[in-house]
């Protein structure tokens, strides 16, 4: 399990095109991705499986926990994003709610543009 940042601070300052705005990049695939947006309500979890793809989740809103294979869970939060390799055992979850981006890819290599964050 690893942690990266796409917070704002972390991203690029676009100004091409006469545009003003941040982008903090995730991801850029050729073959297929899945991507999706997941909402855990007051007390919600995503049970202990493992990973069919390279997986990264990415918290938007609320806060709540994730392990690997190990029991120790770590606190989640907004501009965190958690990545499990194929194969690997997780889980995800939270008192109070999470609103969450899931990215599943082949291709996924999230070291390529997010900083990694120690925990």
């Amino acid at each position: 399990m690893e942690f990266y940042n796409f917070k704002k601070e972390n991203g690029i300052e676009i100004t091409k095109f006469d545009s003003d705005f941040v982008m903090s990049r995730i991801v850029r695939t050729t073959n297929a991705t899945h991507i999706g947006f997941m909402y855990l309500e007051q007390n919600g979890l995503i049970g202990y499986h493992q990973a069919t793809l390279p997986q990264l989740l990415m918290i938007v809103s609320g806060q709540g926990f994730v392990r690997g294979e190990s029991e120790d869970c770590f606190k989640v939060q907004p501009g965190d994003a958690v990545f499990w390799e194929k194969g690997e055992w997780h889980e995800t979850k939270t008192d109070s709610g999470i609103t969450a981006v899931v990215i599943e890819s082949e291709e996924l290599n999230p070291s390529l543009y997010m900083s990694l964050v120690s925990r």
